[in-house]
């Protein structure tokens, strides 16, 4: 036999319909506003970290040293970006010899980058074995040889080396920079291009060179 529900039985089942109601609404609702419910917490992790490829202008005063101004690109953010270093030649000296100049911008290519460009996301990829010299008989004269292959260096070290050359007073007139290597191999133009600055990954050439004449 069914016994009867009292009156303070059914307020209190009432009660407890509308609350289930209610949760079920305020689920829907937030579905629809596309938020999912957990039961757990989520970690979301730490928030990306910015490099920000540039050198504040605090840290520019503390690196400078008297000296001649020269500019070298170095990889940051997995491009190239310019940073302007200074050398203690005299500078008659430096500017009057093509080849003395790409081997100064070697060697600053191949120097650990300080603490401040460290800090600011730079770095080198151009080892410190490497030298340059100038054309032999029959390169055109505005040849530099590497005393690796070009093809054989690091993409990243090559435009490295392309875009440091093209901005100095290594280039030719044109700007392309002419790099051969040590072995009896045609040397080859390269130019440094806002692609392979931007992709410093695949380094474009113009072609062989030849001889002036």
């Amino acid at each position: 036999m069914r016994r009867a529900v009292t009156a303070a039985e059914s307020g209190t089942r009432r009660r407890r319909l509308g609350s289930v109601t209610g949760l079920a609404v305020l689920c829907a609702a937030l579905a629809g506003c596309g938020i999912r419910t957990t039961s757990v917490p989520v970690d979301a992790g730490a928030a990306p970290s910015r490099v920000p490829c540039e050198l504040a202008p605090e840290d520019i005063a503390t690196q400078s040293t008297p000296g001649i101004p020269l500019e070298v690109y170095l990889v940051c953010g997995a491009q190239l970006v310019s940073v302007d270093r200074a050398v203690r030649i005299p500078e008659e000296k430096l500017m009057s010899d093509r080849v003395r100049v790409a081997q100064t911008l070697l060697d600053e290519l191949q120097r650990e980058p300080s603490a401040e460009e460290r800090q600011a996301g730079f770095t080198t990829v151009v080892r410190d074995t490497l030298a340059v010299s100038g054309p032999r008989k029959g390169d055109a004269k505005n040849t530099l040889r590497l005393s690796s292959q070009p093809e054989d260096l690091p993409t990243h070290a090559l435009a490295q080396i392309v875009c440091t050359y093209a901005d100095s007073a290594a280039s030719g007139s044109d700007g392309a920079v002419i790099l051969g290597g040590p072995s009896d191999d045609p040397a080859r133009g390269y130019q440094c291009t806002s692609a392979l600055k931007d992709r410093p990954d695949a380094v474009p050439t113009v072609g062989e060179t030849r001889p002036s004449r």
